[in-house]
């Protein structure tokens, strides 16, 4: 089990607002000891062990986020998603040695009301990286925007990312005709075919998007599940069968500079084919968690669905540098970062 700490900890902070979409977090970022709270009446300390590298971390950092989240404050600790165990407890529910998801990472011990932390079932998952699945929003914007099923021409971009590659495989399990994702390199394009099941990848870093998909989808995309934006949107959109549905559910290329937040829409083509496009919020409801925890815990037992993860070892240091990365696309799936 964990030791309890002394009152002293860690903490990452930030240092000052981003400025350009492409600013290196390290410049932004460091981390400070902390000073730990004593505990009040229906709260725990839990000790940090996973932590989740979230596109949605850059957009924060930023003076006026578009995102409706708070933004971080300068000399503030930031807070994202994380999983560790409960080392002291005030809390009747959260005895010490339990196992917690909750929000307040970027620390290496945080201080939580009961009510913010998630007691993790024994037997559910095989580990506890398995909490950290970005499969609500994959699952939410396949299912319920997009409505996904048999028959559907489906292509994804981000596809070897967290949540695009846990969309990929909610089309092919709901029955979609193809499943092609867009990714970066050979070896993530070798694995979304081979280890995921889709039925074709494209390297947009090597090939062209417009003659694969001529190739691939030659009567057009009937969903577009969009974690890039930019250059294939608007590939997506010269590709889009007649009434395509569109979810877009991420913007990485805006945290790359240059304009991959602002694509081009042709308008004709999307008034004349009907192209319904429908962004939604990552944000979820207690219902979706349930819901999609349900479907992941039995897809799994089944062996009809995989988590991608890439686990990285050194501390809240590492936290810091893997979040350039993960604009980057150097890692494959769920970028987490141990931190013990």
């Amino acid at each position: 089990m964990t030791e309890v700490p002394d009152r002293t900890s860690s903490a990452v902070v930030l240092r000052a607002h981003r400025t350009e979409p492409a600013q290196p977090f390290a410049e932004l970022l460091e981390v400070v000891p902390v000073e730990l709270p004593p505990l009040a009446e229906g709260q725990v300390r839990v000790a940090n062990e996973l932590q989740q590298v979230i596109a949605a971390t850059g957009e924060l950092m930023v003076e006026r986020p578009r995102l409706p989240l708070p933004r971080f404050e300068i000399g503030s600790p930031l807070y994202g998603p994380a999983v560790g165990r409960v080392v002291e407890s005030r809390a009747s529910g959260l005895p010490v040695g339990t196992t917690v998801l909750h929000g307040a990472g970027w620390r290496a011990h945080s201080t939580l009301d009961a009510a913010e932390a998630y007691a993790v079932p024994d037997g559910v998952f095989p580990g506890p990286e398995h909490l950290l699945n970005q499969g609500v929003p994959a699952y939410h914007g396949m299912v319920d925007i997009a409505q996904v099923g048999e028959g559907d021409v489906v292509l994804v971009s981000g596809a070897a990312g967290g949540v695009g590659s846990m969309a990929a495989q909610v089309a092919r399990l709901r029955g979609a005709a193809r499943v092609i994702g867009v990714a970066g390199g050979p070896e993530k394009c070798r694995y979304l075919v081979e280890e995921l099941g889709l039925d074709a990848a494209i390297d947009y870093r090597s090939e062209d998007l417009d003659a694969r998909l001529d190739e691939l989808a030659p009567e057009g995309v009937s969903v577009f599940f969009d974690t890039v934006g930019g250059l294939q949107f608007e590939a997506a959109v010269r590709h889009a069968a007649p009434g395509a549905r569109f979810a877009l559910c991420g913007v990485l290329s805006d945290q790359l500079g240059g304009d991959g937040g602002f694509p081009r829409l042709d308008l004709m083509t999307a008034l004349v084919r009907e192209i319904q496009i429908r962004p939604f919020s990552t944000r979820h409801t207690p219902e979706q968690v349930a819901a999609w925890n349900e479907h992941y815990a039995e897809w799994f037992a089944q062996g009809r669905i995989r988590f991608v993860s890439t686990v990285l070892d050194g501390g809240l240091e590492r936290v810091v540098t893997a979040q350039d990365e993960l604009r980057t696309g150097v890692h494959r799936g769920n970028v987490l970062v141990r931190l013990r």
